[in-house]
C-alpha cells in the first residue's frame, strides 16, 4: 500500500481501490481525507472503492459525512462502496446513521494484533 500523510494509505488492485484510513475521523482529519480519496477516485477511476475501517478508533459525524460523500460520488461516476472491519463503536454509529441499510460492510468487530498483521 502506498501511504499518503498519516491518515491513510491506498492501494489498487484491478478495478478496486482501498484506503485504509487510521487513527480518528474528527472534523479536521476529513476535511483533508475526502479531498484526497477524491483525488485518488479521479485519478484512478475504481469500479469499486472500499474504506478500510480497522484502525480507526474514534469517528463521528464528521466520518459519516466523509463515508456517505464517497458513496454519492462513486454512485455518480457508476461505481460502488464497500466499507471493511469496522469496530465495534464505529458499527454503532454506522447503525445508528442507517447507513448499513445503503453501504455494504465487510467484516465486523474489532480485530486484535495478530488479525491485522
Amino acid at each position: 500500500m502506498k501511504e499518503r500523510e498519516k491518515y491513510y494509505s491506498f492501494a489498487m488492485e484491478g478495478g478496486t481501490l482501498t484506503v485504509r484510513l487510521a487513527g480518528e475521523i474528527d472534523h479536521h482529519s476529513a476535511i483533508g481525507v475526502r479531498s484526497e480519496v477524491d483525488a485518488l477516485i479521479f485519478e484512478m477511476r475504481p469500479q469499486k472503492l472500499v474504506l478500510d475501517l480497522s484502525q480507526i478508533c474514534f469517528m463521528d459525524s464528521s466520518g459519516l459525512g466523509l463515508i456517505m460523500g464517497r458513496y454519492s460520488l462513486m454512485k455518480e461516476l457508476g461505481g460502488t462502496l464497500g466499507l471493511l472491519s469496522p469496530s465495534d463503536a464505529v458499527m454503532k454509529i454506522i447503525k445508528l446513521a442507517g447507513m448499513e441499510r445503503i453501504v455494504k460492510i465487510e467484516g465486523t468487530g474489532r480485530r486484535t494484533d495478530n488479525e491485522t498483521k
